[in-house]
């Protein structure tokens, strides 16, 4: 009867039915152990069982992955498609280099990946997953896209947002002649120079740059060395889909006052990149990951305000004083002559005959 019952609702309700379903089957099994002659009752127990760490290495690994109120540098994933060129192979090998310490470089070709096609997104986020990468660089060579590279982010270890470049004019860091003393050091701060009205006008480079910011900018700090800040990324906007990529050295030398004088070296590497294809974020899920802590939530001060030469600058509340209503120790001489204008006026007779008349009701009550 139930059965018949859940086929007549399948038609019109499939949800509805498929809960009832579950509903008589943990009706059936319940009086039943949990043991291998109930294959049902075991399998649903599987599905709600929640797996916790049975070790201390495997807490401290789920710890270290774990959202955290201040993240650390975001770690990039750099990835080989079906096909690479040799222009392709050094661009992969170059931005490995400049994130040598927060990198994962996979080496063999990967044919199941896929950015911007539906099923193709499987594989590498379970990359993303294995590596803990938020960002991925995935490079691939055909003949309708050559020299193509892919940047994208991950929230939650799914495909976030997208940018498909196309690589032009590459140069390498070991054809730019330099001295090797002002060479940038790993882990160093970089500048970032983005040049051109296109980087506020144009969506597409808009994006590229904000995907740019969060590849090469490493750990956000809030106080820097100016010892520890040696490059410069520029970026140069020639037209609505073409960028002119340019890494250069910061050489820093006397100027006779406090602030040096500043020379930039180009040490590379250097491409002009071609905005082929990118892919927005959904409005809910760009949402859900731009959500701030509650405990990295600054209470707004009253009455404060910060000034870029005064600094903070507060307003203090002084109430309106009555100084006209305030009692004074003695009364002043003013007073007389205040009585002698009302006596003029008649005023006086009008309070003399109140007191009179005051005092004739205490004689009658005495």
């Amino acid at each position: 009867i139930a059965t018949l019952f859940l086929l007549g609702f399948w038609v019109f309700h499939q949800k509805t039915a498929f809960l009832l379903l579950i509903i008589i089957l943990l009706q059936v099994t319940g009086n039943r152990r949990v043991t291998g002659e109930n294959p049902i009752s075991q399998t649903i127990y599987i599905m709600l069982r929640i797996k916790t760490p049975k070790s201390l290495r495997a807490k401290r690994a789920l710890d270290k992955r774990a959202p955290k109120l201040v993240e650390l540098g975001k770690k990039t994933l750099i990835l080989h498609g079906t096909k690479t060129s040799n222009t392709m192979n050094a661009v992969l090998t170059e931005i490995y280099h400049l994130k040598k310490d927060n990198a994962v470089r996979f080496s063999r070709r990967n044919d199941n990946i896929r950015p911007f096609e539906s099923g193709g997104e499987t594989s590498l986020e379970f990359y993303s997953l294995k590596t803990d990468c938020s960002l991925f660089v995935f490079g691939s060579h055909s003949k309708k896209r050559p020299d193509n590279l892919v940047i994208g982010r991950m929230y939650d270890h799914h495909i976030y947002d997208l940018v498909e470049v196309g690589v032009e004019n590459f140069k390498s860091m070991s054809s730019c002649s330099y001295d090797k003393k002002i060479a940038p050091l790993i882990g160093s701060k970089p500048f970032f120079a983005f040049i051109g009205e296109g980087f506020e006008n144009v969506d597409e480079l808009k994006h590229l740059k904000e995907v740019l910011l969060d590849l090469f900018r490493g750990q956000v700090v809030s106080n820097l060395n100016l010892a520890g800040l040696d490059r410069v990324y520029v970026c140069t906007a020639v037209s609505s889909k073409k960028v002119l990529f340019t890494l250069c050295a910061l050489r820093l030398k006397k100027s006779g006052s406090v602030v040096p004088r500043v020379e930039l070296v180009e040490v590379g590497p250097s491409m002009d990149l071609v905005v082929r294809r990118h892919r927005l974020p959904d409005e809910g899920l760009k949402k859900e990951a731009m959500k701030v802590a509650p405990e990295l939530i600054q209470k707004k001060e009253k009455n404060v305000s910060k000034d870029a030469i005064a600094g903070k600058i507060g307003k203090i509340y002084v109430p309106d004083q009555q100084v006209g209503n305030a009692s004074l120790p003695f009364t002043p001489k003013g007073v007389k002559r205040e009585r002698r204008e009302a006596k003029g006026k008649g005023e006086d007779n009008k309070h003399a005959e109140k007191k009179q008349k005051q005092k004739q009701n205490d004689d009658a009550s005495a």
